[in-house]
């Protein structure tokens, strides 16, 4: 049965039979058979098709809900039954809005060091993606923003605080500054993340004219900081993301003031219980990174 529901979540993520075949690792006919098998058990039709597919019907789509959470709980059965007798091993996935990508490394690294048999798989999505993800089961936790937007009943570990910067060029508007305004900020050219991008609902509410559409928008912080480099235009980053970047002559990392904002990130996983190993070991690798306590929320000025 569970080897039938891997089927089905494979075909409504990938939309097509071919490819979910390829994905599990068998054939086509295989996949198909596995399916029909599936619904002849069920007895409900769960597959919209003819040679192509069509979407699930109401009762696959019920179906599928179930199927991940089952899936789910029997890969963390596995590795909890596994883990009792060895080192950690297995797969996680995890996905991280795109200003925090700077932090991944200083998880994965030391965590694959004390479990070397784990693999990793890094997604970056936007923090819709990363609660819709988690709570349909396709990742294992995320890294994203704990204090704008709401999160529901998740397991969080804060991190760090994410400040802001303008990254410009030497000699463009505002280049020569020591620090700038949110005002001063919203009266040059910018190029900013797309407006399903957390990071950018934050920053167009401290705009003076958000309003105003930036000259270029992408949802990959490398795009804007190559046209920041061409010096197109400038572009709000994360300190953390700056210091990563590397900056340097001719370009600028200013900090920008009145007023301060700032946001704490961290990791975010389902409260399962009992919780996976493997998300388990994940989150203590995070907590030996955490914040303290009392500075896992900032007040901030609005």
């Amino acid at each position: 049965m569970i080897d039938k529901l891997e089927f089905l979540i494979a075909l409504a993520r990938e939309r097509n039979f071919s490819r979910a075949a390829e994905s599990r690792g068998v054939t086509q006919p295989t996949l198909s058979a596995g399916i029909k098998q599936l619904e002849d058990t069920l007895g409900v039709l769960l597959v919209n098709r003819s040679s192509r597919f069509y979407g699930l019907t109401a009762e696959g789509e019920r179906v599928l809900e179930w199927g991940r959470r089952i899936v789910s709980d029997a890969r963390a059965m596995r590795q909890d039954v596994h883990a009792a007798k060895t080192s950690l091993t297995g797969h996680l996935t995890l996905a991280a809005v795109p200003t925090a990508l700077s932090m991944v490394a200083e998880l994965t690294i030391p965590f694959r060091a004390k479990y070397p048999g784990v693999r990793f798989t890094v997604l970056s999505k936007t923090s819709r993606e990363i609660l819709a993800m988690l709570d349909d089961f396709q990742i294992d936790a995320g890294l994203t923003y704990l204090d704008n937007e709401p999160l529901g009943e998740l397991h969080m570990v804060p991190l760090y605080h994410e400040r802001y910067q303008l990254l410009t060029r030497a000699g463009s508007p505002l280049g020569d500054r020591e620090k700038v305004t949110w005002a001063d900020v919203a009266g040059i050219p910018l190029c900013l993340l797309t407006p399903d991008m957390q990071n950018r609902r934050i920053i167009d509410r401290l705009l003076v004219n958000p309003a105003a559409p930036p000259p270029l928008e992408s949802n990959s912080m490398l795009v804007l900081f190559s046209h920041v480099r061409s010096g197109g235009c400038a572009c709000v980053v994360p300190e953390k993301l700056a210091g990563l970047l590397g900056v340097s002559e001719p370009l600028r990392a200013i900090l920008i003031v009145e007023p301060e904002e700032i946001y704490t990130i961290g990791l975010v996983s389902p409260p399962r219980e009992p919780i996976p190993p493997l998300t388990k070991a994940l989150a203590a690798e995070a907590s030996r990174l955490a914040l303290p306590k009392n500075q896992g929320s900032r007040s901030r000025p609005h």
